[in-house]
């Protein structure tokens, strides 16, 4: 979870082109508002069901999106919804370190696979939790982390891959030669 501040957001001047005159907004927060935000599964899926397109693609979200993905991740109760269209540059910098933080200390290996083209949404990665048997209640980690848990569990759950001639020939000289040291005798 990460806890974000977003300053008090005092009485603007803008102009309005109706009128052809400057304005003066109201005072919309007097004091700094705390947010809590949390990047899972369930901020995904809010998103998702909104937008109706896939979170997690290249795609560059517009502004309006991205502040809405914002609100999807905010555990808060009861914020007054002008604070979202004031988060300074620094806070968006903040919670994008959040969003792309790894939050494990699980790293895998470069590995000949094919990279995976499927387009990963929430129904998705649901979907990869029930076939690994991981509880529900999983859909509040962060994202990367349950996305980790959901390769470790893969690459466990799979059939153990067959050496090939090569490999098992170097593993039987490899164990030959342990036992010959061991027994002290020459091969």
């Amino acid at each position: 979870m990460l806890q974000v501040i977003i300053p008090p957001i005092p009485e603007m001047e803008f102009f309005d082109e109706g009128s052809q005159t400057f304005l003066v907004s109201k005072e919309i927060t007097s004091q700094s508002t705390t947010l809590q935000l949390e990047h899972s599964l369930v901020s995904l899926a809010r998103w998702e069901a909104k937008w109706n397109k896939p979170f997690l693609v290249k795609d560059e979200k517009t502004l309006l999106q991205t502040i809405d993905y914002v609100r999807c991740m905010t555990i808060t109760q009861n914020v007054n919804p002008d604070v979202y269209n004031h988060i300074p540059k620094h806070v968006f910098e903040q919670i994008k370190e959040y969003i792309d933080a790894p939050m494990t200390a699980t790293w895998f290996t470069k590995s000949n696979d094919k990279p995976n083209r499927e387009v990963v949404t929430a129904e998705l990665i649901y979907y990869w939790m029930i076939a690994q048997s991981i509880p529900v209640e999983f859909q509040k980690w962060h994202l990367n982390r349950l996305l980790t848990l959901i390769r470790v569990c893969s690459i466990k759950n799979a059939p153990q891959k067959k050496m090939s001639a090569k490999e098992a020939a170097m593993q039987r000289r490899s164990m030959n030669a342990a036992r010959r040291g061991q027994m002290n005798t020459k091969g």
